[in-house]
């Protein structure tokens, strides 16, 4: 789960098709941007390709914008879709920031790198909840000091969902589900006329890629989860664990604020740090621990963190933060999994979570719009593993504040023989293209040259 949100109308492609044999798709210059200068998109071409809106009962359609890096001729190996998790979040320009990350490792050059804008966001046709700014963090609760705050609460999530229900796009809603997102996929991939394609997903992006490595085993060539969520999603249990991935986190960050009290005066120790952050969140509120589990994603975030405990910075809003990206975002998280519905079931997991998770947990366990929602699932939710190929590399950090170790285990699992895991002795969201070179060479050793482990691996801090 990544903690920006995205709102974006869709904008027509322009410009001459280039020359393609891919049946169906129709490659243009320049792709959309995002509304963004520079272009996260330059040097890409991009194309549109029409899906069902219910595989149930095809027949309505809904369209999906397509990214591409073309592989260099004669290296070319075949075709890598990516998604950078979300759910929802747009994926039009990843290829070119893998070629932006990794342009001299080879990896672009083996491969079509297809991006794509999934189902009900960006590019793609988009769907909507109507949020106000204040409604777009719905997904997770705020930080409950009692059982009155979940009722407070309860109350504006019934109001989401109630509005999510009868907004304009409310028709589509009941679709819009990690399972169908990797139907698309499939048809991508028969649209790109490929008897297999090679997938790369980052967060949520790791179970739309482990979704599609079950339900079409036979179509997956090498699949690489990263920042690995269970085997379940983003069901009740993965929210929950982003407390558990707070505390696995921030011990990081405040030996890194301690190593620089000088600057911040946010402790001396690791633990004066730990005792200012209670005493900035009694004062500050829930909105202060939200933004510092945001903070705790990337180590490069942390001097902006700092900055803002001190009270010299703020947090604001990105460029792609949204009415769109977050509504996708409920509707799918909403629609895959059976959510409790009771209040006192949040009630009871909010203080259980204070107890085990003081930091984050009532936050975490809080109550949020699924427990209200207005529409049943249209199919049942998937079931990650079965039968199929020895072809799943699960990458994971050992301290990630969303995706925590003990769920990346569970999804590892669930695989069973077809899956290996490499573990970063490192903190933070996402392994691949970051800091750690041994958590890189796994990815590039698999993807670009075709080695997977014999077992599953460890990589040492700062190797």
């Amino acid at each position: 789960m990544r903690k920006t949100l995205v709102s974006l109308a869709f904008l027509p492609l322009f410009a001459a098709p280039t020359a393609d044999a891919s049946p169906g798709l129709e490659w243009t210059t320049p792709c959309p941007d995002y509304g963004m200068s520079p272009s996260p998109t330059a040097g890409l071409e991009c194309a549109r390709l029409r899906v069902p809106l219910d595989y149930a009962h095809p027949g309505r359609t809904i369209e999906l914008t397509l990214s591409r890096h073309a592989g260099t001729p004669g290296k070319r190996r075949g075709v890598l879709l990516m998604n950078p998790g979300g759910p929802g979040s747009p994926g039009l320009a990843m290829p070119a920031q893998l070629l932006q990350r990794m342009g001299g490792s080879g990896l672009p050059d083996a491969y079509d790198v297809i991006g794509f804008d999934p189902r009900g966001t960006g590019y793609s046709t988009p769907v909507t909840c109507d949020l106000t700014p204040e409604q777009r963090g719905a997904v997770l609760g705020p930080y409950a000091d009692g059982p009155r705050d979940v009722v407070e609460t309860a109350a504006k999530a019934r109001a989401v969902a109630k509005q999510c229900g009868g907004a304009a796009t409310a028709d589509l809603l009941p679709h819009m589900t990690t399972a169908n997102t990797a139907r698309d996929l499939d048809r991508v991939r028969e649209a790109l006329g490929e008897r297999k394609i090679s997938y790369y997903g980052l967060s949520y992006g790791s179970y739309l890629g482990a979704a599609y490595a079950s339900m079409f085993p036979a179509h997956g060539d090498r699949i690489v989860l990263d920042s690995v969520l269970g085997p379940r999603g983003l069901d009740v249990r993965a929210n929950q664990r982003f407390a558990e991935g707070f505390d696995d986190r921030f011990p990081d960050f405040a030996a890194w604020a301690a190593a620089r009290d000088d600057g911040y005066h946010l402790g001396r120790t690791p633990a004066e740090v730990t005792a200012k952050f209670f005493e900035l969140a009694a004062v500050r509120g829930p909105e202060f621990r939200s933004d510092t589990w945001n903070g705790l994603y990337d180590d490069a975030s942390f001097p902006a963190l700092a900055a803002e405990w001190a009270g010299t910075a703020r947090v604001t809003a990105g460029p792609l933060d949204g009415d769109t990206r977050a509504s996708l975002q409920l509707q799918v998280i909403c629609n895959d999994s059976d959510w409790p519905e009771q209040i006192g079931y949040y009630q009871r997991a909010v203080e259980r979570e204070r107890v085990r998770h003081p930091m984050f947990g009532p936050a975490a366990a809080n109550v949020n719009p699924c427990a209200s929602w207005p529409v049943e699932r249209t199919g049942p939710p998937v079931r990650v593993g079965g039968p199929g190929p020895a072809n799943v590399l699960l990458v994971q950090n050992l301290r990630d504040p969303a995706t925590p170790l003990s769920g990346a285990r569970e999804t590892r699992a669930a695989f069973g023989n077809r899956a290996r895991m490499v573990t970063v002795d490192a903190g933070g969201h996402g392994v691949f293209t970051r800091e750690n070179a041994c958590g890189n060479a796994a990815v590039l050793g698999y993807l670009r040259d075709g080695v997977f482990p014999a077992a599953d691996g460890y990589c040492q801090s700062g190797r």
